[in-house]
């Protein structure tokens, strides 16, 4: 993947969590169906949920041309996160 003519490696989990968000563009998606369709196993919520922020944070970072005010991957306060469309 590239991103400004750079390439950017992304890991297997940050991978499927653009994929996801790619495939809902534009749409809310609720934390708990994130964490559901790219961690199959959740057994304690916020630990998962902590680690959904982490690696959306890692995400922005290589993605967001300022990951300090992304517009890319945008928070949906308490509720998720939304794929951008007007970029």
């Amino acid at each position: 993947m590239e991103v400004k003519d750079r390439p950017i490696h992304l890991t297997p989990t940050e991978y499927d969590l653009l994929k996801v968000l790619v495939l809902n563009m534009g749409k809310v998606m609720p934390h708990g169906q994130i964490l559901k369709e790219v961690w199959d196993k959740i057994e304690d919520v916020e630990e998962a949920l902590h680690l959904l922020r982490v690696t959306i944070s890692n995400l922005r970072n290589k993605i967001e041309p300022d990951p300090d005010r992304p517009t890319c991957i945008l928070t949906e306060p308490c509720i998720g996160y939304r794929l951008c469309t007007d970029r």
